[in-house]
């Protein structure tokens, strides 16, 4: 039983959000009793889509693309500035097309790894801070660069020249803030040593690629869906909520991703409010 416990103890904590949103949904389950309309609360598109980038995501991540490409470009590269600049731009376009968690996740080790291979441990925390913002920054140009991008994409119809260009000034300012701070990197000269030969495992490929999808991520999209499609069904919340987030999206947005993440945070707001600029 103690086992058991804290098994569950420590799923929790590892998949703390899927967790919290599917016992809110079970939750509010008592008080819309589950029917048939369930299925229509749920956002197909978002959840095809975003398997379907996940997928493309994993088979990449397999096949070493990522290391591939940012070897070749450290190859060229001969001071301490010039390889800070590849590393956190790296995060910065990969992450339009991956996420920025999937960007992070790869290149946070191997920019470490780097780093270290040429001496410079110093600019590890500086290094890691800016693959971090640029990495959030990058999935603002499009619609695909992060979960709740997805969402507010495919629930508002926004069209994508819309989407664009509402983002864009942030990504401008961001971009220039990510280059300055790169200009207090000194351009001491390194040189990158050799690093052990690139292996692929072609074993059990597409086995490997659809275990690697994060299924918790898209239970938690469908978990979410149903606790607001029962909140908006409930009056009293739905009228609480209507009145507290129409107007003020922008301070509730902030507040709320600070307690539940930003993608929750987008998803609550998304079910209340049509002011999607401003979510």
């Amino acid at each position: 039983m103690a086992k058991l416990i804290d098994q569950s103890f420590n799923f929790f904590k590892k998949e703390i959000i899927f967790s919290i949103s599917l016992i809110l949904a079970i939750v509010s389950c008592f008080f819309v009793p589950p029917n048939i309309g369930y299925l229509n609360y749920i956002n197909w598109d978002t959840i095809i889509l975003l398997f379907v980038i996940m997928v493309i995501v994993e088979i990449l991540k397999n096949l070493t693309i990522f290391e591939i490409l940012v070897r070749k470009l450290l190859a060229k590269i001969g001071n301490a500035r010039g390889l800070v600049f590849i590393l956190v731009f790296i995060c910065f376009f990969s992450s339009i097309f991956i996420t920025n968690d999937v960007s992070l996740i790869i290149f946070v080790p191997f920019s470490i790894l780097a780093l270290k291979k040429v001496g410079r441990i110093d600019l590890t925390i500086f290094t890691v801070s800016l693959q971090t913002i640029a990495a959030n920054v990058g999935c603002m140009v499009l619609p695909i660069g992060a979960p709740h991008n997805i969402v507010m994409y495919t629930t508002s119809k926004i069209p994508f020249e819309a989407f664009f260009f509402l983002l864009l000034p942030y990504i401008i300012v961001s971009v220039i803030f990510l280059i300055v701070c790169l200009f207090f990197i000194s351009k001491e000269d390194i040189r990158l040593p050799e690093m052990s030969k690139i292996k692929i495992n072609r074993k059990d490929f597409f086995k490997r690629v659809f275990l690697g999808v994060d299924y918790y991520l898209l239970l938690t999209f469908i978990a979410l869906f149903i606790l607001i499609g029962n909140l908006e069904n409930i009056a009293f919340f739905n009228l609480l909520f209507e009145k507290w987030i129409v107007g003020n999206e922008v301070l509730w947005g902030i507040v709320a991703s600070q307690v539940i993440s930003n993608v929750p945070a987008a998803m609550l707001l998304n079910g209340f409010s049509t002011n999607y600029e401003a979510i």
